[in-house]
């Protein structure tokens, strides 16, 4: 847990922004992949791999976030 606690967090906020809407034309794969995924289409283990790529800063934000309150 100390190397999620080294990370910068402003670093941290532009990045988990970034891959969130990353790429922005035409459109973020998030949504792309969250349609599949209403579909029962996102079987591919390549579509489910990108979806943990691009949520995993935004996880580590808020893993980040939770041990800062938690600790003052």
């Amino acid at each position: 847990m100390r190397l999620i606690d080294g990370i910068p967090l402003p670093l941290l906020v532009v990045v988990s922004l970034f891959m969130l809407g990353a790429p922005f034309v035409p459109e973020p794969h998030l949504l792309e992949k969250a349609r599949l995924l209403a579909q029962g289409a996102l079987t591919r283990p390549l579509d489910i791999v990108d979806v943990v790529w691009h949520l995993l800063p935004s996880a580590l934000l808020v893993i980040r976030l939770v041990r800062r309150r938690r600790r003052g």
